[in-house]
């Protein structure tokens, strides 16, 4: 496997940013990377590993957050030995280095996507920065995280859709928002399982819509996007974080090749 760069997110193929929402265990990563990284591989998607090693914004203070930062950075640090190019979000300035030193990717969380300090500390690293656009933030609004990070000298932005609120415990993608934010001149990724979340909507817990997962991925792919994000558990209904919303890893070989034939029809329809 080939290290991610920033130039893969123009390149002629979908990258892939896939994995469990938190780091359940150690066993737990590597068996989900190598089962992906083994469909991904076999439909020409460039992978990236991606788990949290801790879900700061729970909805519950009961619910588990992960192992904590340094367990959690020597978890992927095994995945990079293993070969697998890695995102994971940070949720503090003071994490930015540490997990720069371990990590592919930094991911700014949803709701930290305007928080200066945090994008001007992940911007310094050098990276490669994800910015998930926040529910609450417009599509031509969400540039304006992207250039706080572009202020430190670091342009390898990405930016990221994950639905918007609508309503009470409830997210509506909006297909025209992906052509705006491409506007910014900055890689687009959809986050195909977050959009289908229900935020907060299982009382302590967050509810999802699974089954809208691969008709809201195909419609983005057909806009045009560069990646695709997808949370994926070999069993959501035991997932310890987002498995209502999560891709059981059964169906990610046909939403892969799917997605595959959608981003190729058009390409060619493009070059036409």
């Amino acid at each position: 496997m080939s290290t991610i760069q920033f130039q893969d997110f123009l390149g002629d193929r979908l990258v892939l940013l896939a994995g469990p929402c938190v780091i359940e265990s150690e066993e737990h990563v590597h068996k989900m990377g190598n089962a992906i990284a083994a469909v991904a591989a076999a439909e020409g998607f460039q992978y990236v590993f991606k788990a949290s090693f801790d879900k700061a914004n729970r909805t519950s203070v009961e619910n588990f957050r992960g192992p904590g930062l340094p367990e959690g950075l020597r978890i992927l640090a095994g995945m990079k030995s293993a070969g697998f190019s890695v995102v994971t979000d940070i949720h503090e300035p003071a994490q930015a280095a540490p997990v720069a030193e371990v990590v592919d990717i930094l991911q700014i969380p949803a709701f930290l996507c305007r928080q200066t300090d945090l994008l001007v500390e992940a911007g310094r690293t050098g990276k490669i920065i994800n910015v998930k656009k926040g529910q609450f933030v417009a599509p031509h609004d969400i540039h304006h995280a992207a250039e706080k990070v572009a202020s430190t000298g670091n342009r390898q932005v990405v930016l990221t859709e994950r639905g918007s609120t609508f309503g009470y415990n409830n997210l509506v993608v909006d297909m025209r928002g992906l052509g705006i934010m491409a506007d910014s001149g900055y890689p687009i990724v959809f986050d195909a399982t977050h959009s289908v979340q229900i935020p907060s909507g299982a009382g302590g817990l967050s509810g999802g819509q699974p089954r809208f997962i691969e008709p809201l991925a195909s419609a983005a792919v057909a806009v045009g996007v560069h990646g695709i994000f997808v949370e994926v558990h070999d069993d959501p209904p035991h997932a310890l974080s987002d498995g209502a919303n999560a891709l059981h890893l059964d169906l990610l070989p046909r939403f892969l090749r799917k997605l595959r034939l959608l981003h190729e029809a058009r390409r060619a329809a493009d070059s036409a």
